[in-house]
């Protein structure tokens, strides 16, 4: 049930609680209210939650993003210190001081 059906069923409901007698009227018009308070509490509940995942979705692409540059940055940083290393011709020679 989307939002226009939910809107014209509890419009028919207001109006046949409108046609009771007194005291059904009243204890029945009090639970209506109460569930279009609800209905209009969870529909905004709903929406926090959306924005709340839409958030963390661009959180999580920022974070796999960084990510993937750090592994980026990291592999090109060994291959320097692979060069260097191959570029001294491999000695390991041990200082004495």
């Amino acid at each position: 049930m989307n939002e226009q059906d939910f809107q014209n069923k509890l419009s028919e409901l207001l109006q046949q609680i409108g046609q009771l007698p007194s005291p059904e009227k009243e204890q029945l018009q009090v639970l209506a209210d109460d569930a279009q308070d609800r209905h209009q509490k969870m529909r905004k509940t709903v929406s926090e939650l959306q924005e709340s995942l839409d958030y963390l979705r661009l959180s999580i692409k920022y974070l796999v993003f960084d990510l993937e540059a750090t592994r980026r940055e990291n592999q090109y940083l060994r291959k320097l210190l692979e060069n260097q290393a191959g570029g001294h011709g491999g000695d390991n020679h041990e200082r004495n001081d």
